[in-house]
C-alpha cells in the first residue's frame, strides 16, 4: 500500500500551482459540468488526485494524519478574498462539552489541514486555477491560536450553560458553531429533522492563514 504522508501531498499539489484544475479534472476523467449540472466536488475530487491520493492510497498511515480542505477566492481591486467560510469538523455535543481545545476534533483538524486557495472565476466557469498550497503548522502558543481557543471556549461555555440549541453562528471572532445540513421538515416522515451544527473558519481566518503563508 503506499503512504502519502503530509510533506509529499504538499510537494505535489505544489506543483500545479497556476495550473487550471477543470482541465486537469477532464484528464482524470472527473466529470466538472459535462451532465449539464455541476459537480459540486470536483474540485476537491482533483486536487486529492493531484495530491496523490487513490481509492486504495490510505491517507491516514501509522497516525500520519491530515486533510484536504480548499476554499474559493476572487479578486477584488488587485487583492484576493476568499469567496466562502471554510468547514472545519461537525461539532458532537457531548464530545465538546467534555473536551478541552487542544484535545479537541477542531484543533486536530486544524493542525492537520492542508489549505488549498483556488481561484474563482465565477459559476460554471471553465477555468480555476490551483493559486496557493499552505500546511497550517501553527505552535500552540501562537496567539491566533489563543484567539481561536478563545472562540472555542466561548462555545463550549455557552453550550454547557445554555444547551445545544443556544448556540449560533454569530458566536466567535474566527471560528464559528454554525448549522450544517439539511434542517427542516422530512417531506417522508413528515418529522423535523434533527439540528447538526459544525466549526467552521470564519472568511476573515480564511484569510488570515492566506496571508500568513510564505
Amino acid at each position: 500500500m503506499k503512504i502519502i504522508t503530509r510533506s509529499v501531498a504538499i510537494n505535489n499539489l505544489k506543483k500545479y500551482i497556476g495550473k487550471n484544475l477543470r482541465e486537469l479534472a477532464l484528464k482524470n476523467k472527473i466529470t466538472t459540468y459535462e451532465t449539464g449540472k455541476q459537480n459540486k466536488g470536483w474540485k476537491g475530487l482533483i486536487l486529492e488526485r493531484l495530491a496523490g491520493l487513490e481509492t486504495n492510497i490510505s491517507k491516514a498511515p501509522n497516525g500520519l494524519s491530515w486533510e484536504l480542505k480548499s476554499v474559493s477566492f476572487y479578486e477584488v481591486k488587485g487583492k484576493l478574498i476568499p469567496k466562502e467560510t471554510m468547514a472545519i469538523t461537525m461539532i458532537n455535543p457531548k464530545e465538546l462539552k467534555e473536551t478541552e481545545f487542544f484535545d479537541s476534533h477542531c484543533w486536530n483538524k486544524l493542525k492537520a489541514i492542508i489549505f488549498c486557495a483556488v481561484k474563482w472565476h465565477g459559476k460554471n466557469s471553465n477555468d480555476g486555477q490551483l493559486i496557493k498550497v499552505v500546511s497550517l503548522d501553527f505552535s500552540e502558543n501562537d496567539d491566533l491560536i489563543k484567539e481561536i481557543k478563545t472562540d472555542y471556549d466561548f462555545i463550549r461555555n455557552k453550550l454547557i450553560k445554555k444547551g445545544f440549541s443556544a448556540l449560533t453562528g454569530k458566536d466567535g471572532k474566527w471560528i464559528q458553531a454554525r448549522t450544517k445540513g439539511t434542517g427542516g421538515i422530512n417531506p417522508k416522515t413528515e418529522k423535523r429533522r434533527p439540528i447538526t451544527r459544525a466549526f467552521y473558519a470564519r472568511t476573515i481566518l480564511v484569510k488570515k492563514i492566506f496571508e500568513l503563508s510564505k
